[in-house]
């Protein structure tokens, strides 16, 4: 069953591109497996990462757990992370990757140690997937949403052009869809306030960290590119961004003159302690 309240249209937002997404989106950094573990006080036996898409936040933990679990509604993307995964061979058993909902978890009570959500929790209804969380955790267990900043710092005016992109390219989904198949998102800036709230989590706070990743102008233009606003606007109207578009590329271009730089990638974790 697909629970209510525009999750189909959440889910099949990210439908078609997971090639792209896996490509071009930062890979969650080791620090996320130091902070998490520390706040649980030990290795994990079972950590689930949900809203896990192609797996990017998933197998940082293959070897940092006993067992580790991606949860993930969207069969392209999670056809993407089983693809890697059988890459990988035998030797990664303690790894899978399962269909399911953030707030229907395939998990018994108190069986988890870490559940992350990273760049998905916004995409969640929070009221029933904080509830299910705290079912699923064992106490004392570590529930952690992170995200990335986007844009990735790089230069004023194209940081500038992306978020003129991305506030163009949502306006004109807003025009073109019917109000049942508009994605709904929760604000970010909430998600500490809303853990807090719940009365699931015996302590909350926010972490702020930073990470450095490999970019060149192709995966700079990626990343952009793979923002579900853009990809949902291009499956409905393919030719309405092409100049942004364009315009973007270019200067991104000019900006790199075809080197590859270290980028620094700024990321938002939001934790709570059952």
């Amino acid at each position: 069953m697909i629970p209510s309240d525009n999750s189909k249209a959440n889910i099949d937002r990210f439908l078609g591109y997971q090639d792209e997404y896996d490509r071009y989106r930062p890979e969650a950094p080791q620090l996320v497996i130091t902070v998490l573990s520390n706040y649980l006080g030990r290795r994990p036996s079972h950590v689930a990462d949900i809203g896990c898409g192609t797996g990017l936040s998933t197998f940082l933990w293959k070897d940092a757990a006993d067992a580790v679990t991606g949860v993930e509604p969207n069969p392209d993307m999670r056809g993407k992370a089983q693809e890697k995964l059988r890459l990988l061979g035998s030797g990664e058993d303690n790894l899978s990757f399962v269909p399911g909902y953030s707030n229907q978890l395939p998990f018994d009570a108190e069986s988890v140690d870490i559940i992350t959500c990273s760049q998905s929790f916004h995409w969640m209804d929070p009221a029933s997937t904080l509830q299910e969380i705290a079912r699923c955790l064992r106490p004392g267990g570590v529930f952690a949403a992170y995200d990335c900043d986007w844009p990735l710092v790089l230069q004023p005016s194209i940081e500038a052009r992306y978020n003129r992109m991305i506030a163009a390219s949502d306006a004109l989904l807003t025009e073109l869809q019917p109000a049942p198949d508009q994605a709904r998102k929760w604000d970010k800036e909430g998600h500490l306030g809303r853990i807090q709230a719940s009365g699931w989590f015996t302590y909350a706070r926010e972490i702020v960290f930073h990470n450095f990743e490999s970019c060149d102008a192709e995966r700079y233009i990626g990343l952009a590119l793979s923002q579900g606003g853009i990809q949902s606007l291009l499956k409905l109207s393919p030719a309405s961004l092409t100049q942004d578009i364009a315009a973007f590329s270019a200067e991104v271009q000019a900006f790199f003159q075809g080197r590859t730089l270290q980028v620094p990638v700024s990321y938002r974790m939001r934790v709570g302690v059952k």
